[in-house]
């Protein structure tokens, strides 16, 4: 092979290995997941996330007319995703315990597999930005788990001096703090410590059978 020929073909391998840069819009969807991600919603400067998607600030409000638009999508889209991943494929119709612990499971492969989008979906201070359409999702992904959750009321599975709001940010809060707590450094959650954890949210609000 020629120096021509060997030029040609680093060339032709440089060319191919390329990462495939993302779309503009989606570039910037991702830069603000990592950079609310990361400081919070508060505070954070669009040039911030323009420079972080390789984009030009004028360039976001050509998709975006502001920054709340962008939280409100950015919002949209990770609450879909959360819901599709948590919820898919899970009934009334299965044990509840069996249910629950499976609802767990996703939590945590998703707390885990997509950390950004776990916390950003865990701040409270993007609450204030978000619109009607957001608030109105948060609402349609929470109405079947509080029916269900009701359901297992009247079945006698979950206690009933609990309401059942009560219950869905009791399992919810605890399980946020836990993987703030590691956040934090205050201990790495092991396998055992989550399905511990795990058993204690269901036994928390769960009927225990009288021995």
């Amino acid at each position: 092979m020629n120096a021509r020929s060997a030029s040609s073909a680093r060339t032709t391998r440089s060319k191919v290995s390329a990462p495939t840069p993302l779309p503009k819009r989606e570039a910037i969807l991702r830069a603000a997941l990592l950079v609310f991600s990361e400081h919070g919603v508060h505070g954070v400067p669009v040039p911030e996330i323009a420079a972080r998607a390789g984009v030009g600030t004028g360039t976001i409000y050509r998709f975006f007319a502001s920054k709340e638009v962008l939280i409100n999508e950015l919002y949209r889209e990770q609450k879909r995703a959360i819901n599709r991943r948590i919820s898919d494929s899970l009934t009334a119709s299965q044990e509840p315990r069996e249910v629950f612990q499976e609802w767990w499971r996703r939590m945590v492969a998703f707390a885990r597999e997509e950390p950004e989008a776990f916390r950003f979906l865990e701040l409270q201070d993007h609450l204030p930005y978000l619109d009607d359409e957001s608030k109105a999702l948060e609402r349609s992904v929470l109405a079947p788990l509080a029916s269900a959750s009701r359901a297992l009321q009247r079945r006698g599975v979950y206690r009933k001096d609990i309401r059942v709001e009560v219950i869905m940010a009791l399992h919810w809060g605890s399980f946020v703090n836990l993987f703030k707590s590691e956040r934090a450094g205050y201990f790495k959650l092991r396998p055992v410590d989550l399905q511990a954890a795990c058993d204690a949210c269901w036994r928390m609000c769960a009927v225990v059978p009288e021995r």
